[in-house]
């Protein structure tokens, strides 16, 4: 009898193990926060084919909208840790969203495992064609010679787009009129209208009308030029500080088991690695590159106090 009683309690204590060695068997949910159609929906679904061919299973992408991302990533925070759901989303619900939302319905490092980054969308500033300036140390001459005349669009206030252009506007010392929108497609009408001289948007977004001839790139807001636009300069390599950027992370509920985590993030790694997968990446505007969970969770630890430095300094709040 206690030698039964030994053996079952010897089954308990490696059911986490077992359960880890059986995963996946049944259908993986990968949780997209935003809708279906933008670019964190097409590189998920990117992600989505690749991991169900090597997990063996199929995942299956399901769009949970609204509250700037809290919606989905707050579901996913409840879910459980047991790697058949699973979240995608950008830095805006990592740093962002925490650094102007107290009661958020989760918490950016404790309700969620790390799986890591796979790749990121540089910021680009933009202007009106008829704007005199063409570069960073022109556009800061130009803006600092009329303080408080120009004004710059965002895609929405407290968006990633919003905090970078504060950031930029200190990194240059510059000061412009800040004009949220309610999302990407009418900041840049306005500015192709020259309602707004600039604005800060995603290169997913700004590539097609540059091209087009319809706005300019004054530069990009990442440390390097971006390989999507070669071209274009940074503001750091002109004498700025500043890196700013949007990224794509996965994340798990928190407690996954161990050897649930190592394999996607092992899995991760190597979709990443793929050239056509990179290629499908490039063309949706996202530079691809894979950052382990420990560089995701540094990561993260890292940003959330400069947005929050960020946010109160230009009093930022969520809507």
């Amino acid at each position: 009898m206690l030698r039964a009683a030994a053996a079952g309690v010897a089954l308990l204590a490696a059911w986490p193990a077992l359960a880890a060695d059986a995963w996946p068997s049944r259908t993986i949910q990968l949780v997209v926060p935003f809708p279906a159609g933008g670019a964190t929906d097409v590189i998920g679904r990117i992600f989505a084919r690749a991991l169900g061919d090597r997990l063996g299973q199929t995942v299956v992408v399901e769009n949970r909208a609204g509250a700037g991302t809290a919606i989905g990533a707050g579901y996913v925070a409840k879910a459980p840790a047991d790697g058949y759901t699973l979240l995608v989303s950008s830095g805006t619900t990592f740093t962002v969203n925490p650094a102007i939302n107290p009661r958020l319905p989760y918490d950016p490092l404790k309700s969620f495992q790390p799986l890591g980054v796979v790749g990121a969308t540089p910021l680009i500033l933009l202007a009106h064609p008829a704007v005199k300036a063409n570069s960073p140390k022109s556009f800061a001459a130009l803006v600092k010679s009329a303080p408080g005349k120009f004004s710059w669009a965002s895609y929405g206030s407290g968006t990633t787009a919003h905090f970078a252009g504060e950031l930029l506007q200190r990194a240059t010392g510059t000061s412009m009129v800040h004009v949220p929108y309610k999302g990407s497609a009418p900041a840049m009408s306005d500015l192709m209208a020259g309602h707004v001289e600039f604005s800060v948007d995603t290169l997913t977004a700004a590539i097609p009308q540059l091209k087009a001839g319809k706005v300019k790139a004054i530069g990009v807001t990442t440390a390097r030029r971006s390989p999507l636009l070669p071209e274009v300069p940074s503001f750091q390599e002109q004498g700025y500080t500043l890196d700013a950027d949007t990224w794509l992370a996965f994340v798990a509920p928190r407690g996954l088991p161990p050897a649930v985590q190592a394999r996607l993030e092992k899995t991760l790694a190597e979709i990443v690695a793929q050239p056509e997968i990179r290629e499908k990446m490039a063309a949706a505007g996202m530079e691809p590159g894979f950052r382990s969970a420990a560089q995701l969770e540094k990561l993260i630890e890292t940003e959330l106090p400069l947005m929050r430095a960020t946010a109160a300094r230009a009093n930022i709040h969520a809507e």
